[in-house]
Parts: C-alpha cells; structure tokens; sequence
C-alpha cells in the first residue's frame, strides 16, 4: 500500500506532483481518507475518482482537511468522488463495527494493537476502557477472551450510541456495558474500585486522568494501557522517551 497510490497516480500526474503526494491513506469498509497537499488541491476530484477506478470496495473518498481536535476527537473532511456517507461497516477479526468517520474517531491502523491487548487479556478479567470510541478494543477483546465485564466509557454520544449497537451486532450486550459522559465522573460513578485492567487510548489528554485510570482497579493494583504520542529519531529512543513521559505522568 505504500506506493500503491503513487503508481496509480502516475497516468494522470507528473512525476514531480506524483512526489507531493503522502504515500499512506486510511481505508475503513467503503470509505477512504487521505490527506492531499495543498499544491494538489486543485486535483482532488480526479485524485479522488481514480481512487475509486482502483480500489473495487470503495464507495466514497474523502479528504481530510483539518487535524483530529477536541473533546470528541474527530476530524473535517471533504468528499472528493463519490457518495456522501460518512457512516460504514468495518470488519476486523472475525467484528463488525458500524463506524462514522466524521462523527466519531476511528483508525484502522489500530488493528494490530487491538488484537495484542485482547491476548494480554486473561479469562474473568473486569476491564474499564475509558475512551471507547465505538468500542472496537473492548469488543476485540470479549471475541477473544472470556472476561467477566467491559465498561465501555465515552464523551461522544454518537461514538456511544454506535458502540452499544456494534456490542449488540457482535452479541457482546451482556458483557458490555456502555457508558455516556465524562471519564472522570464515570470512574466516580461506575467503575472505582472495579477493573482489573484498564485502558486509555487517548495519547493526546491520557495524562490528564492518570489519577482516574488508577482509582478505577481493583484494591488500586491492576494493569493500565497508557497511550501517548512521541516523537524520536529511531525505535530505541521512542521507548526511551515513552517510558520517561509515562514516568512523569505515573508520579
């Protein structure tokens, strides 16, 4: 896929235009969304409909035209071939999810992460996912573990009211419990004192409910999956600078 939009581009751009272009794009059921620079905008739509000639699945294609940002985590986007549905069905190990793409955040380069968790996961586990999105972690892991109980939190109302149908439409209802709010007050409320594992795939604001993430285990002993963004010249001082920032953030 790294160059499978450059080639394809290559019959109706330049070489020096084709060279502008980002090499990765996100495809999620029938949508696809890539990122085109500004010296290519004018472009868009044929870029978008040659899109559509090549990838069979494909039903619409977006542009994203602004950086993820706010509470809800999600993004502007611009149709540039295609039908104008934002909303798709996804498929990921052996799930389904109903996903918005422009309502809610989803990333199918995830995946991979998704599937890790859910096998570090054990039998009778209680686990709290505090920024569930339209709950793809938590059914990922009821698919391939036998846990007692998910707590599925998040702020969006959409993002919860798609998580409670895709735990319906994988037949996760009863160990699933879907909640709409503030992380914080959903810990107070629900889950203090409960989970044997949390999760917290929120890079940008995780370290803002560390306190929150902790008070939610059991006895305050358990496991967190702490999420954050770094930036590092090579895999070795990633982890170097992950494991300082979660440091800090931990006390």
């Amino acid at each position: 896929m790294s160059t499978f939009l450059k080639r394809i581009m290559r019959s109706n751009l330049d070489e020096s235009e084709v060279s502008k272009l980002t090499s990765s794009f996100d495809t999620i059921g029938g949508i696809v969304i890539l990122r085109i620079p500004e010296a290519l905008a004018d472009k868009r739509h044929m870029i978008g409909s040659t899109i559509l000639d090549n990838i069979k699945s494909a039903r619409s294609v977006y542009m994203q035209t602004s950086p993820i940002a706010g509470d809800h985590r999600t993004r502007k986007l611009e149709l540039i071939a295609g039908d104008d549905n934002p909303v798709t069905l996804y498929k990921e190990f052996g799930c389904r999810f109903k996903v918005d793409v422009e309502q809610t955040y989803f990333s199918p380069r995830l995946s991979t992460e998704r599937f890790r968790i859910a096998n570090l996961t054990s039998e009778n586990e209680v686990v709290t996912n505090m920024f569930a999105g339209v709950g793809t972690f938590s059914i990922i892991i009821c698919k391939f573990r036998n846990v007692r109980k998910v707590y599925n939190l998040d702020i969006n109302r959409t993002a919860h009211e798609l998580s409670v149908f895709n735990s319906s439409l994988n037949r996760m209802e009863e160990k699933i419990e879907c909640l709409c709010g503030d992380a914080k007050e959903l810990v107070n409320s629900h889950t203090c004192g409960k989970s044997d594992r949390v999760l917290m795939p929120l890079p940008e604001k995780a370290r803002y409910f560390v306190k929150d993430a902790v008070n939610s285990l059991k006895d305050r002993h358990g496991i967190i999956h702490y999420f954050l963004h770094v930036r590092a010249d090579s895999k070795k001082s990633a982890l170097e600078i992950g494991r300082f920032e979660t440091e800090d953030s931990f006390g």
